[in-house]
């Protein structure tokens, strides 16, 4: 596995016309991340935009496949932010993009698909975040995962996302 290289993400993000979000506030009584030894678990990670959702609902009901993973890719952005302010309190510069870099791998990815019962698609929606993760981190960015369909997920989002990274 190729170490980090400085500057990578910020390239990636700018190279596909994305910025780091700031971290999305806690609903409740948590915080977005922690690290423990080498690495950094987050919080399911809903895909807000600018603190709203844009979109609710049920995969397979009111929400299409293609929305769910764009939604997907969007709680991804939102637990980097997550594990880039934990990494950037650490560093130097204090700043989450940068710190990115100092991700070694990301060794899982938990996604819960909140799903209409007959669905059965929730691996295509959390590649959304899968493909994400490998286009900004490459091979740093290839994971385990589960993609779970559930019932309900707080204020009606489609998908949350968990990451576990391992830094340096």
């Amino acid at each position: 596995m190729v170490g980090p290289t400085p500057g990578r993400v910020a390239a990636r993000l700018a190279e596909r016309g994305l910025t780091l979000p700031g971290v999305a506030a806690p609903l409740a009584a948590y915080v977005p991340a922690v690290r423990s030894g080498a690495h950094v678990w987050t919080s399911g990670q809903l895909p807000f935009v600018d603190g709203v959702l844009p979109v609710t609902g049920k995969v397979g009901a009111e929400v299409d496949v293609e929305t769910a993973a764009a939604l997907a890719r969007t709680a991804a952005l939102n637990a980097l932010a997550a594990v880039g302010a934990v990494l950037a309190a650490e560093g130097p510069d204090g700043d989450p993009v940068a710190a990115l870099d100092r991700v070694r791998r990301v060794v899982k990815v938990v996604g819960l698909v909140a799903s209409d019962p007959g669905f059965t698609g929730h691996p295509a929606v959390v590649n959304g975040a899968s493909l994400l993760l490998h286009e900004l981190l490459d091979e740093r960015g290839v994971h385990a995962r589960s993609a779970v369909g559930v019932a309900a997920l707080p204020l009606d989002a489609p998908v949350e996302l968990e990451l576990v990274v391992e830094t340096d």
